[in-house]
């Protein structure tokens, strides 16, 4: 009759050793369905489509409000497809534009050069001046220079010379001709040799002079 107790003893130690953690099937024993309930809380969003907008920074907005997103500066609409933002045709910025701001819908330029730059010189608006003896030139408010080259006249004479700090060549002993070889002065008759007379004819200083032969001895005429 011991025995019969001492081997029951030992059945009852053996028969927990055998039931391990792997034998346990944990989908039978499924979670409660507040706590799946409660972990998927945190996936789920408010949904504002058909009711509002949403910018950027989280800020809901009603139908038909006017407001900013982050990523625009254009104002936009809330509508039941999302916001409805403006998109004007904005002017194009100078191109000597120093300092561009963006805090409207369309950039602006708030400094443009009020100096001309021609030749490495900065001249002031509307400001003139000659940057050669032929050249005149002004600053523009456009920041742009205009110049205008001078258009010199024919020189009346066979010998012009150029003087600093004038375009167009002058004639210094004026209007003139040439007799053979010989420079005579428009507008009287010389005698160039013992034999002719001659004269420069009136406008046409570019021809060379009439002459008229007399009579002379030992000569021989133009």
């Amino acid at each position: 009759m011991a025995l019969h107790i001492h081997e029951t003893w030992i059945l009852l130690f053996v028969i927990p050793a055998l039931v391990t953690p792997a034998a346990i099937n944990h989908e039978d024993y499924p979670a409660d369905e507040g706590d799946q309930t409660s972990s998927n809380d945190n996936l789920i969003f408010d949904d504002y489509r058909g009711k509002g907008c949403v910018d950027d920074s989280g800020f809901v907005y009603k139908l038909g409000e006017r407001f900013f997103p982050g990523h625009s500066n254009c104002p936009c609409v809330c509508t039941e497809d999302g916001p409805v933002c403006d998109q004007p045709e904005c002017p194009k910025i100078h191109p000597k534009c120093t300092k561009v701001e963006h805090n409207g819908c369309c950039p602006e330029c708030k400094e443009v050069k009020n100096f001309c730059e021609y030749h490495g010189k900065n001249y002031k608006i509307l400001e003139e001046f000659k940057p050669s003896p032929c050249e005149w030139c002004r600053c523009e408010p456009s920041n742009e220079v205009h110049c205008v080259v001078a258009d010199c006249a024919v020189p009346e004479c066979v010998n012009p010379v150029y003087e600093p700090e004038q375009c167009c060549p002058v004639c210094k002993n004026g209007p003139n001709c040439f007799a053979g070889t010989t420079i005579i002065p428009a507008g009287i008759e010389v005698k160039v040799d013992d034999c002719n007379i001659c004269h420069c004819h009136n406008g046409d200083w570019w021809k060379p002079a009439q002459c008229s032969k007399r009579e002379c001895q030992g000569k021989q005429a133009l």
